[in-house]
């Protein structure tokens, strides 16, 4: 699971969503008030703090959060999480590296995944030939004129991918805490949690609590929890990427 990369694509949405946030929900306390643009503009530009921000937040009203689309690319996470991460599809788009039309004859990398990195070189040797000698077979396919798209069948689902990933600030929350929680696959948590790591980082007021649910409450999965806590003392992405990836 090294070489992971995550980017922020347009990180001056965040401030803007934030904005259109506070102005969303004082327009719904001040319409009485508004009779012309001039009085609307006044309220967008109208400056609030730190601690109206985290109001509006905490407010059971999430359509504030969705004045905004953050996107978000992910470099070398596997086609698993690929195939995870879609099952969101709630105001969230996604634009993926094709197998149909890229051809990974000789170019291919793999996550290894966490677990396998605990087990060793040797471990992680053995997984990585394993991989490549799928990738073999689908390179002397497509040498044999099988296009791309039927080879791709022959892919491991460790092959590392691109994938852009664009959603409001609300979606984002929720998929993080969905995603970080420990009954998802090793890779996914720790995307997830880099994620998190970096809207926090713009953030810290609308994405304070997006962590998964054990770090605030109980569990909601009931008999289905993993029964382990994660342990974040400040309950900080990076907190909890140190608890649960140290070899990272």
């Amino acid at each position: 699971m090294n070489n992971i990369e995550i980017h922020i694509i347009n990180p001056e949405t965040i401030k803007e969503a934030e904005k259109m946030m506070v102005c969303s929900a004082r327009l719904t306390q001040c319409g009485h008030k508004i009779h012309n643009m001039q009085d609307f503009i006044n309220l967008y530009e109208k400056d609030y703090t730190e601690e109206t921000v985290r109001n509006m937040v905490s407010l059971p009203h999430p359509t504030i959060q969705k004045f905004g689309v953050i996107n978000i690319v992910i470099v070398g996470a596997s086609r698993r999480f690929l195939s995870q991460i879609t099952r969101h599809q709630n105001e969230v788009k996604f634009m993926s590296a094709s197998l149909q039309y890229s051809d990974y004859s000789g170019v291919s990398d793999f996550v290894v995944p966490y677990e396998v990195l605990k087990q060793g070189e040797a471990a992680e040797k053995r997984y990585l030939e394993t991989c490549k000698k799928a990738m073999q077979e689908y390179s002397f396919f497509i040498e044999q004129g099988v296009d791309n798209d039927s080879a791709g069948y022959m892919a491991p689902q460790s092959l590392r991918n691109v994938l852009i990933i664009s959603a409001t600030p609300y979606q984002w929350k929720h998929m993080i805490a969905q995603r970080t929680c420990r009954r998802n696959t090793t890779e996914t948590r720790f995307v997830m949690l880099r994620i998190w790591e970096q809207l926090y980082n713009v953030n810290p007021f609308i994405f304070e609590k997006a962590g998964p649910p054990c770090l605030y409450n109980s569990c909601p999965e009931g008999k289905m929890s993993c029964g382990t806590k994660i342990l974040a003392i400040n309950n900080t992405p990076i907190e909890c990427i140190n608890a649960d990836f140290s070899l990272l």
